[in-house]
């Protein structure tokens, strides 16, 4: 049925009329928020907040509408996985946010600050604030309204995933997870309020299907485990904060954002180092106490004598900051009785407990406007300083005088455990890894110390193996960082000063993307390494490791272990040259650089490593394939068994293919196989070719020389010639996994066409100069053949992995 036109106007204004009249009465019927709080427990600080305990809830009184404060997330009890990386009081986003209210609405919205206009014209900073998204991230009715004030429920916020853990658990394939609201609550004991921050904890239950292994061995039951969330609420500092700018040669982490309202004539994006603000009492004195100190404060939980450890290795900076100029500023205390760790007035250093060794963590709770430090949070892994008993253990006969172990073992292990507590803290006081630092008689304690033990007479001495204090750079970086200066002395001048003495002291500098990669190509940026020459330190560490293993044996052991466990404490024994192969091949094809300005364009630039090095270089790594260097001795290989009854193999142990037991073959597979793939990586083989044909005074070797070279090694005589069939074998073994390695390169899609080539030629070569024993060649034609007529249909398998070296999970 149509009705008359006038008669819809009128049902639709008196629809209108009800509607309004509705809304009037729901906003007359909205209680007071005295009215809704009155029976329950108010939490007086940075936001005003009540709890029910009646319902479990958690009310919320916002009433600074439209004001930055800060936001952070993080996760108080953790899951204990190193692989799926979710550590107790593991720091999560920060974020600069603020409340908008929207009639009874009220929203949580995270401001865009990658973007700005720093300008005096409002115009300006809200054309840049508009074209770039916000994000909303929770939204919220008002349970209550009073004079301006809105009183909202902030539990459903505080019992949601604000920390991802759903979603790294399905990316890392361990099984779909959803949160159950009936197995999760408000966690009253760490909900707490402060004058500047107010703390609210929540306990989380997931449930779902467990498909991932590793989620499974940390879990009571896989398909219902519990965590605790943290959400901090945060006033941001003042505005009395001096932002320091960054250069690529401080040794800071640097802060960016791009400025809009920046004159064309300069760079759109500002970069600021970040650091904690510090400030003298006396500007006008050389030395002076701070207005307020640096003041960190260690877990609790670490035990004796960790705990004395990590005090020690941390208080190391405060050397640092005298040298700035300032007395007593940086101090490390144990963290008060009744202080949550998670609580942003304290900088913590945590002893975190995992299933199996990690990495340790420095991090920090940054101000996103200006890159001030306002919390450090240092996690360290508790199960790292075992590695290195482990590894004291298998080059002494560390149980020569019964069950006791020699003290050498654990003085070792505390060593690194004082040098990792400072170098987790320089981060939190916004230092960047120097992994340039061992090049300089490791000037820095923000590289990657390898042990630096040393054999003299047919004596192992490990009391030197990791330095004690902070380096001469760690010195002159926290002066770039914190050092004050006078009224009316230019900043900029002072800073660069400081950078130009660096390089007068022959300081080098490199981080992080000049030393992961494994195609990466400055010699002198390395982690786990020593010395000054990669290639000295290489023929240093074989000359160890053969002693250590040829009097490897029972004394190695505690007595009252199955003599099968011998073979772990033999593993990193076996592979303790691992990194250094890595830093020796950086030499091959190698290019020095340091981070320059354009101002010293005239001493800047590539240099490539000379001709003589870099055949050091390669010869020093041939040696790694050498059958005297691969085999094990014959006392090692007749004596331990499979694993006892009880005892498993795990990831820290080789893979073997002869049925569980001891596997030498295996072993030295994939030692061969980590020497492979640095000299073999396309990217250096690229700039084999490519020095050869920019630098033609350079006589080091062309693309096909150096491979047929590698070729040529694998038919070497052992020097041991009482056990011919051994070497024999570990050669043929060396050449077949030379050949699947060009195999895999010359398919390598993100290779230069002219490495893929080169190792085509190399097989073909290889294929036509056959000889030797008939079982080998024959394997060798067919294969490499069968290769050569359709590459893409063999199938390689994936090339092995050595046991763990680094710390198990997510890199650092």
């Amino acid at each position: 049925m149509i009705l008359p036109r006038t008669l819809l106007l009128g049902f639709l204004a008196i629809f209108l009329c009800t509607g309004v009249s509705a809304q009037k009465a729901d906003a007359k019927k909205m209680k007071s928020i005295a009215e809704v709080t009155d029976s329950l427990e108010k939490m007086e600080g940075y936001f005003d907040f009540y709890w029910s305990d009646e319902e479990g809830k958690v009310y919320l009184e916002v009433k600074n509408f439209d004001e930055d404060f800060l936001y952070v997330n993080s996760l108080a009890a953790g899951l204990g996985s190193n692989d799926i990386g979710l550590d107790r009081n593991q720091l999560g986003d920060s974020r600069v946010v603020q409340f908008r209210r929207v009639g009874p609405k009220v929203l949580l919205v995270q401001r865009n600050l990658d973007y700005r206009a720093v300008s005096d014209n409002p115009d300006e900073v809200a054309s840049v604030r508009d074209a770039f998204a916000q994000s909303v991230l929770f939204g919220f009715k008002a349970a209550a309204m009073s004079d301006g004030r809105a009183l909202i429920d902030l539990t459903p916020m505080l019992l949601s995933d604000a920390h991802g853990v759903i979603d790294r658990l399905k990316k890392g394939k361990q099984g779909t997870f959803k949160l159950d609201a009936d197995r999760s609550a408000v966690y009253r004991a760490k909900t707490k309020n402060f004058p500047q921050n107010s703390e609210f904890e929540a306990t989380l239950t997931f449930t779902g299907e467990a498909t991932g292994s590793q989620l499974r061995s940390v879990t009571p039951t896989s398909g219902s485990f519990s965590l605790r969330m943290h959400h901090s609420f945060v006033e941001l500092p003042d505005d009395g904060y001096q932002a320091r700018v960054f250069d690529p040669r401080s040794g800071y982490f640097p802060m960016m954002y791009a400025d809009y309202a920046t004159p064309i004539d300069q760079p759109l994006h500002k970069r600021f180092i970040t650091r904690h603000r510090l400030e003298k009492k006396d500007p006008t004195l050389e030395m002076s106490d701070p207005v307020e100190p640096i003041i960190y404060y260690l877990d609790r939980g670490a035990p004796e004598p960790v705990k004395t450890a990590l005090l020690e290795g941390a208080r190391w900076w405060n050397e640092a900051f005298e040298e700035a100029g300032y007395r007593n500023a940086f101090r490390v205390e144990v963290l008060p009785e009744d202080a949550d760790p998670l609580d942003v007035r304290y900088n913590v250093i945590n002893w975190v407990h995992r299933s199996s060794r990690g990495w340790s963590y420095g991090s920090s709770v940054v101000d996103p406007r200006t890159g001030e430090i306002i919390k450090g949070h240092v996690l360290l892994g508790s199960l790292r300083v075992r590695q290195d008993f482990l590894l004291a253990q298998g080059l002494i006969p560390a149980y020569a005088e019964g069950s006791t172990p020699d003290p050498r073992l654990e003085e070792m292990a505390l060593a690194r455990l004082r040098q990792l507590s400072a170098h987790e803290v320089g981060h939190t006081i916004g230092l960047a890894h120097n992994f340039a630092a061992s090049v300089n008689e490791r000037t820095s304690v923000m590289d990657y110390p390898h042990p630096y033990v040393t054999l003299e007479n047919g004596v192992v001495d490990l009391s030197e193996a990791y330095a004690v204090g902070i380096g001469e750079w760690d010195v002159r970086t926290v002066l770039y960082g914190y050092q004050d200066f006078t009224e009316g002395v230019s900043e900029k001048e002072e800073l660069a000063e400081i950078l130009e003495e660096n390089d007068r002291l022959s300081l080098l500098y490199l981080s992080d993307a000049d030393a992961r990669p494994a195609g990466s190509s400055n010699p002198q940026a390395h982690l786990w390494d020593n010395g000054g020459n990669a290639v000295d330190e290489l023929d240093r560490l074989l000359e160890l490791r053969a002693f250590a293993l040829k009097n490897f044996g029972p004394d190695n052991l505690a007595p009252d272990l199955p003599i099968s466990e011998l073979e772990k404490v033999l593993t990193p024994v076996y592979l303790m040259h691992r990194y250094q192969v890595e830093a020796v091949a950086k030499s091959v094809a190698g290019y020095y650089y340091q981070y320059e300005t354009n101002s010293a364009y005239e001493t800047a630039g590539l240099k490539p490593v000379d001709d003589d090095e870099q055949r050091r270089a390669v010869k020093g790594l041939l040696r790694t394939l050498s059958p005297d260097v691969l085999r094990l001795p014959a006392t090692i290989y007749r004596t331990i068994p499979p694993p006892a009854m009880g005892y498993d193999r795990d990831r820290e142990l080789f893979k073997t293919k002869n049925g569980g037991g001891l596997d030498p073959f295996a072993m030295a597979e994939l030692a061969a196989d980590n020497t492979l793939m640095f000299m073999l990586h396309p990217q250096r083989l690229d700039r084999v070719a490519e020095q050869r044909a920019l630098y033609p005074k350079m006589g080091f070797t062309t693309l096909p020389k150096y491979l047929k070279r590698i070729w040529t090694s694998t038919n070497a005589d052992p020097v041991d010639k009482t056990e011919r069939p051994y070497a024999a074998a570990l050669n043929a073994m060396v050449q077949r996994r030379y050949v699947e390695h060009l195999m895999r390169v010359a398919t390598d899609a993100t290779a230069a066409e002219m490495v893929r080539a080169a190792t085509m030629n190399e097989l073909r070569r290889i294929s036509k100069s056959l000889n030797g024993e008939e079982m080998q060649r024959t394997y060798l034609d067919n294969r490499i053949k069968l290769f050569l007529r359709n590459p893409g249909e063999l199938k390689l398998p994936p090339a092995g992995n050595l046991p763990d070296g680094s710390p198990i999970g997510c890199g650092h």
